[in-house]
């Protein structure tokens, strides 16, 4: 019988091999250890610890994979997007027997890295190949962060695929868990290899431009061949939109097929960069070799609520633009985490009596004024606006910087801030920084820098759907992930489109 051990604690820089003869001392007669939980105390600055759970047992534990029930009948699936939501959809249908066609509007994750390194350098952008489209989603250009506020069994299926594919193992019990974007691209095309092998299809360069319905019912999609110039029907009992928060010409698709959608409020910023050791230290009270790169998670509460989100410690700021003619901001680390600065995005509410005028993508144009905006202001060639924290309070443009220097890849200019964002986001990003100055040490630094904007924190629309899972308009056709409302990040992402496959799954057992 399986017996679970808690608070067992290493110093940083211990052998886990001392670990497991902790655990050994305390559940004699066990002979299988494996480590259920793993998180970082450092409350007492003077006794930072790791704190572990583990688990023992006299047999050994089961492989973690997830047990699918075959389907006795194979239905047409097409997934559309190789985000997160999108491929776990495609490998629990896979498990089931089902051989699914990924239609994606991208490239495959070399494609990606090339386009988006000549984008860096050269400003030459691919609207459909980029940061946000392409094989692994946006998420794939990030950290690779797999912590979620949401709580589930099928996170933990979530997390074992992650390993499976090859993620680190230390994922499935890290508090705080990242695959970092350098591993992350070796996982996606590990996920497409399995889909492949398994008589399914991942379809790249293929744009999806709607559905095909009859009576009620799904029948097909529309798409469309982006490197032929062809457009075709292909027939479907079951679409999958797991399309991705940056899908804007989808969404106006979906509006002219008539389905159940609605405004949805969001977020927008910028990107703000501190030293990352004066980080570790402000979490730390030292500088620690044997630690990894302190993290930390903030929000502020006033007449609008600010928040990080995001956070890359020792990453770098990206540009993620999607559409010609407008600047957009990401963060982006390695599984190293090893860069001078840490970044994290700062944003504010937006609420619908900001941009709803009565047009369902209200929203879509709000965020899209704002980045032909910052294009604009900046010169015309995807250099991102950015400003030192301290003059960004005084309110006159950046001539120097101080200890930390902006790391936005396709070059920057200085411009003050307070005449590119609306009045009520400078106003609470102001507030936010000295509310989060007394919890977080330095964060009100005045060598910080900001990098506007920051746009694409979630879908402006959701696409409804019912108890089914189901779109509430036409059959067949599952709205998921976080491009439809659904979900807020990698792990949640991954999850849902878990959940729908498994609704697909029950149909056809």
């Amino acid at each position: 019988m399986a017996v679970r051990i808690d608070n067992l604690k290493l110093r940083p820089g211990d052998s886990e091999e001392k670990l497991l003869q902790l655990a050994a001392a305390k559940a004699r007669g066990c002979r299988y250890f494996r480590i259920l939980r793993k998180s970082l105390d450092a409350r007492d600055k003077a006794n930072i610890r790791w704190v572990y759970s583990v688990e023992a047992d006299t047999k050994p534990f089961p492989e973690p994979m997830p047990n699918v029930a075959p389907v006795s009948k194979r239905p047409r699936v097409v997934v559309v997007g190789s985000g997160p939501a999108g491929l776990f959809c495609a490998v629990w249908l896979t498990l089931a027997g089902v051989r699914p066609l990924v239609v994606e509007r991208g490239g495959t994750v070399e494609e990606r890295v090339q386009k988006n390194n000549n984008f860096f350098a050269r400003h030459e952008l691919d609207e459909n190949c980029n940061v946000q489209f392409g094989e692994g989603g946006a998420g794939t250009f990030s950290d690779g962060k797999l912590n979620t506020q949401t709580h589930g069994p099928l996170n933990r299926d979530v997390l074992n695929l992650f390993v499976h594919f090859g993620a680190p193992p230390e994922i499935a019990y890290l508090n705080k868990p990242h695959i970092g974007s350098d591993r992350l691209r070796v996982v996606v095309k590990n996920i497409r290899k399995f889909i492949e092998e398994n008589g399914g299809e991942v379809r790249f360069h293929t744009l999806f431009g709607g559905v095909v319905s009859a009576e009620g019912c799904c029948k097909a999609v529309r798409l469309r061949d982006l490197q032929a110039g062809t457009e075709y029907e292909q027939a479907a009992d079951e679409v999958v939109l797991a399309i991705g928060h940056s899908s804007r010409d989808t969404f106006a698709a979906l509006e002219a097929d008539g389905f159940a959608m609605e405004p949805r409020e969001f977020a927008v910023g910028v990107r703000v960069e501190h030293l990352q050791e004066k980080v570790n230290i402000a979490q730390y009270s030292v500088t620690h070799t044997l630690l990894p790169p302190a993290d930390y998670k903030l929000v502020s509460r006033g007449e609008r609520t600010a928040f990080t989100f995001c956070m890359c410690p020792g990453g770098v700021v990206i540009p993620a633009a999607s559409e010609y003619g407008g600047v957009v901001t990401n963060g982006m680390s390695d599984y190293a985490r090893d860069g001078q600065n840490a970044n994290s995005a700062l944003l504010v509410q937006v609420r619908r009596e900001d941009f709803d005028r009565g047009g369902l993508l209200d929203g879509v144009e709000f965020q899209r004024k704002l980045e032909r905006a910052a294009f604009a202001a900046a010169g015309g060639c995807y250099a991102a606006p950015v400003q030192r924290s301290g003059d960004f309070f005084a309110g006159r443009e950046t001539n120097r910087f101080g200890d930390v220097r902006p790391t936005y890849a396709a070059g920057v200019v200085s411009l003050d801030l307070n005449r590119l964002l609306p009045s009520y986001v400078s106003n609470a990003l102001k507030r936010a920084i000295q509310d989060m100055e007394t919890r977080l040490r330095g964060f009100a630094d005045p060598d910080a820098v900001l990098t506007a904007p920051e746009t694409r924190f979630s879908s402006p629309v959701r696409i409804l759907r019912g108890e089914s899972l189901e779109s509430l308009r036409v059959r067949g056709v599952y709205p998921c992930g976080e491009g439809c409302g659904y979900s807020g990040g990698i792990t949640s992402s991954a999850a849902d489109g878990l959940r729908v496959a498994q609704k697909i799954c029950e149909k056809y057992r």
